[in-house]
């Protein structure tokens, strides 16, 4: 692919043909027309020339769908592209470097494409050249693309869970005493702590209930954050901290009634000969210091 081809020209934006549209925010598009009304164009938009059967001139978009879509709004008539000369793959293949590139922490369809690149002969190492991930994590992105395990994707790309985990939990399959442990060293290790690890158990729980795929726009979705949702959840973080101090407090006083019943019967020396008959005259550490046994 040669990608130094290109001429700089102004061209009519109605001879632009979008071959793959995206959906934008609305919040996000009125941005771009704000800025380009106020400032101008700070960067073309990259088109590849072409011909229909008649003759006629057009252009297919590599990359600018807000841009164009924004001077259109403004009314312009034409505007400022890079024109490569490139064949439809290579147009393709560079758009989808291009989003790749400029991609959010949490969106789905430019994770897709770096399969979409492998699909098209590039291998691990020359994605990660081309999009400056590391190869690893092109390695561990695909494993998880391959098995169609979108909800650990959008954790791992918000990031609720580490790329680690999630792999672990790949690995896992099905075993969920594998998961389970998978989890419990990632807790031991410090890769899940706090609140992270709660997310891990609920994604593991939506995932066994909805499956692997998630919704496109459960990918993008983001919360308002406003005072009233601030101060609800401050107010959701006291009542979780209430209800652990309130089983705190009954665990321990389950614990004070059963050291208090074990320290009874280990006085009596009839139910202690029975439970060494029976090799059953030991018990954890922690309770026997509890209660200073005599013979159990």
């Amino acid at each position: 692919m040669n990608t130094e081809q290109r001429t700089l020209e102004m061209i009519p934006v109605d001879k632009i043909e979008v071959l793959n549209p995206r959906d934008r925010k609305k919040a996000v598009f009125d941005d771009i027309v704000s800025n380009i009304e106020a400032i101008g164009l700070k960067k073309p938009i990259s088109v590849a020339q072409r011909h229909r059967s008649n003759g006629e001139l057009y252009y297919i978009l590599i990359c600018g769908e807000g841009r164009l879509t924004a001077f259109k709004k403004l009314g312009a008539s034409e505007i400022p592209a890079l024109i490569f000369d490139v064949t439809d793959e290579e147009a393709y293949i560079m758009s989808l470097m291009e989003n790749i590139a400029r991609r959010q922490p949490n969106a789905l369809e430019n994770l897709s494409s770096i399969d979409s690149l492998q699909k098209s002969g590039y291998s691990k190492n020359q994605i990660s050249e081309k999009t400056g991930l590391t190869p690893e994590y092109v390695n561990s992105i695909l494993m998880l693309l391959n098995q169609g395990e979108e909800q650990l994707i959008v954790a791992v790309e918000n990031g609720r869970i580490p790329l680690t985990v999630a792999i672990d939990i790949l690995r896992a399959g099905s075993d969920q005493k594998a998961v389970q442990t998978a989890l419990q060293e990632a807790y031991e290790s410090g890769d899940l702590r706090g609140n992270n690890l709660i997310n891990a158990k609920k994604l593991l729980e939506r995932r066994e209930i909805f499956g692997k795929k998630v919704s496109k726009h459960q990918t993008v979705k983001r919360p308002e954050v406003t005072a009233a949702s601030l101060i609800r959840n401050h107010q959701n973080e006291v009542e979780r901290q209430k209800h652990l101090v309130r089983r705190a407090n009954m665990l321990e006083e389950t614990l004070l009634f059963l050291t208090s019943a074990l320290s009874r019967l280990a006085e009596d020396d009839q139910f202690v000969k029975i439970l060494k008959s029976a090799n059953m005259d030991s018990m954890p550490k922690y309770l026997a210091d509890r209660i200073h046994t005599k013979g159990l």
